[in-house]
């Protein structure tokens, strides 16, 4: 598939300032689970930062997103997502973020993400979520290898969950944390920790 077909599709992807490499970004909104728990105070989900800023300020954004949750029920999705991430793999771009907004919105949905991951075998994946009853429904083995879902607990400063090997925390104890990115400008830079099998939980430091 050409990129101009696919990108009709897809609509477009993200690159958060961040990140290594690019990501997908869907309306906070529509979170099966994180929608309900932004309304929950101490929830890590409490005054998420994908429902305001920029995020409201400019009307397209939000707009874009919406495009892009309606294009992944798209039955070309699969390969226009595939043809666009290879493209950025070839410029060296190896790391890939899902739902820098939003999150997984059902099983097929998932599984859908799992083929793109099969077919760019170049790139690592990586998927926060906060939906376990779809992770509740898989066995370790249809996870693509390239690919890493951090199940994220609920609440700040709750510990991780148990029932999925790699996992994410947030909390208010500056120490507690593993995330370098408040100490070197609010970037990534040199580390990839959310994409490694190797570590089996990352604390972020509560905003």
């Amino acid at each position: 598939m050409k990129i101009k077909e696919a990108d009709k599709i897809i609509i477009s992807l993200s690159k958060p300032d961040k990140m290594p490499g690019y990501a997908y970004g869907l309306p906070a909104w529509e979170c099966k689970t994180g929608a309900k728990l932004a309304k929950v105070p101490g929830s890590v989900c409490a005054g998420c930062y994908a429902m305001k800023g920029n995020y409201t300020r400019f009307p397209e954004i939000k707009r874009a997103q919406y495009r892009r949750l309606a294009a992944i029920r798209h039955p070309l999705w699969v390969r226009a997502m595939t043809a666009k991430i290879k493209s950025y793999a070839v410029s060296k771009h190896k790391y890939f973020r899902w739902h820098d907004s939003g999150d997984i919105q059902s099983m097929q949905h998932l599984e859908n993400i799992f083929r793109i991951c099969r077919a760019t075998p170049d790139t690592k994946h990586w998927i926060p979520t906060r939906e376990a009853q779809f992770l509740k429904r898989l066995k370790l083995k249809q996870v693509p290898r390239n690919l890493v879902i951090r199940m994220s607990s609920h609440m700040v400063d709750q510990g991780p969950v148990t029932f999925w090997p790699w996992t994410s925390t947030v909390v208010s104890d500056k120490n507690k944390k593993t995330c370098p990115a408040p100490e070197q400008e609010n970037q990534c830079k040199d580390c990839r920790t959310c994409w490694d099998r190797e570590v089996p939980t990352v604390a972020y430091g509560k905003h």
